[in-house]
């Protein structure tokens, strides 16, 4: 078991420093991670990424685009022959049609490679000719990320924080209920352990679909191939001291180790150590409008899922990278396009206040971090109405239910981040002052003139933090 550890660990060295030497001597490649909750706009932001990338009308605030270095830009075949392609084609074919729609949110890992010829800047640059740098971006969906917390944990560890999170979500009663009645010091029953199991999934499925962040184990809800098999088969239970063989309580605390060992960490050896830079895109609008306690619950999640970078704080993960660290970390609030501009900076502080812990604590692994607001793909136009003597900065776009244009006013969101923060911290049930709402809007048709991506805001922004550097 040791030699085998010591194996893994020295063969996924090398593979690191031969990535390293083969990116300085020949064609640097930056491979950057995309990932974000559910609704958060993972697909959206990859495929506008590219699309504004292969028609760089739209990116003034990248520098190398702005200062016209990149001469071309083109797709081409991944490295990786084991990963699915990330299906940009069909995805841009959805926001460009005729009558546009959102494409499919991401269920799986997929991967795409965008190719970059670039002319150097600075003082070598008459001495060098144009080189071409390739961008490999890796998407996957940011339930599987939240997973990285649990290797921290033991079955007990785990099993205790869940269930009292549980005690105060909507949507848990029946598994609650299930899981009182039951006695984990009985031996296994294959059929019950499954029931629990579902009920447990119906739970987190309740919890995500109520604006809640924190829903691991990630597979429980997109288990691909892994549906049905023991190691999601599983479930939290009270504490049970000195259990017997062949109990409940034991298998599932066996099984629990194997997810970890299993399934959390091939995916984060296999894929999340091997990447350059990373943005988190994060629904902040939605998580305030669904209340107070989905905002603590982003913000407590954000900062356990950069918990396990601390130096010294899991031997796995100290093993895995070897000394490669994530070098930059993006944290993007989405949806900007269903605020005023005017609202933009405070929902820029909004998010800079919820992901504080988690960006100190990549701070403190050597990553560098930002926060910003963004739309991947603008939907909506500005428009200020009268109204009771006073105007209202509000957003027009089409209505996703209905398909009617429609005008919308959010609410304000406050100046001070605390104003939310606080009562989110102390348990609030609903905001005091104010309500704050979310429409959901359908991509607009989009006219795009030749060199022109589509509509954003911010991304050019986005993309030089994230890239603009090694261009």
């Amino acid at each position: 078991m040791v030699i085998g550890t010591i194996a893994d660990t020295l063969t996924h060295g090398v593979e690191t420093l031969n990535d390293t030497v083969s990116g300085a001597l020949f064609e640097p490649v930056i491979r950057l991670g995309v990932t974000g909750l559910a609704r958060s706009g993972k697909t959206v932001f990859i495929t506008s990424l590219v699309a504004n990338l292969l028609d760089r009308g739209r990116m003034p605030q990248l520098l190398a685009a702005s200062e016209a270095r990149i001469l071309a830009a083109y797709l081409q075949p991944q490295p990786d022959d084991t990963i699915p392609r990330f299906d940009y084609e069909t995805h841009l074919g959805a926001l460009t049609a005729r009558d546009p729609h959102w494409p499919d949110s991401t269920r799986a890992v997929s991967e795409l490679r965008l190719s970059l010829r670039v002319r150097p800047s600075g003082l070598l640059s008459g001495l060098q000719g144009p080189r071409t740098i390739h961008l490999d971006i890796v998407d996957y969906p940011g339930e599987w990320l939240l997973d990285l917390g649990l290797l921290d944990k033991s079955f007990a560890e785990w099993s205790a924080d869940t269930l009292g999170r549980m005690a105060r979500r909507p949507g848990a009663d029946a598994f609650l209920s299930a899981v009182r009645a039951e006695d984990s010091s009985q031996e296994l029953d294959e059929v019950r352990a499954k029931r629990l199991a579902e009920t447990f999934t119906q739970a987190l499925t309740a919890a995500r679909q109520a604006g809640l962040s924190d829903c691991t184990p990630g597979r429980f809800l997109l288990p691909g191939d892994l549906a049905g098999s023991p190691v999601v088969t599983f479930a939290p239970l009270p504490p049970l001291a000195d259990a017997p063989r062949r109990s409940l309580w034991r298998e599932f605390d066996r099984r629990f180790e194997a997810y970890k060992r299993e399934v959390v960490k091939p995916f984060f050896r296999d894929h999340f150590a091997r990447i350059d830079r990373q943005v988190v895109l994060v629904d902040a609008l939605g998580a305030i409008h669904a209340g107070p306690a989905a905002v603590e619950d982003l913000r407590r999640t954000m900062a356990e899922t950069l918990q396990a970078f601390r130096p010294g704080r899991n031997a796995f993960l100290s093993q895995l990278l070897l000394g490669k660290r994530v070098e930059k970390i993006l944290f993007a609030a989405t949806k900007a396009d269903h605020l005023h501009h005017r609202q933009h900076g405070r929902l820029t502080a909004i998010m800079e206040a919820l992901t504080r812990e988690a960006r100190d604590r990549a701070r403190f692994a050597g990553a560098e971090t930002q926060a910003m607001s963004i739309a991947a793909l603008r939907a909506t136009v500005e428009q200020s109405l009268p109204h009771g003597g006073d105007t209202l900065d509000c957003v027009r776009g089409t209505l996703l239910d209905s398909g009617k244009q429609a005008a919308f006013y959010p609410g304000a969101l406050p100046d001070d981040p605390n104003l939310l923060l606080g009562p989110a911290r102390e348990g609030a049930e609903k905001w005091l002052d104010q309500d704050y709402e979310v429409m959901s809007f359908a991509p607009a048709k989009l006219h795009l003139k030749p060199g022109e991506g589509p509509p954003h805001i911010r991304l050019d922004r986005a993309a030089q933090f994230l890239i603009g550097d090694r261009l």
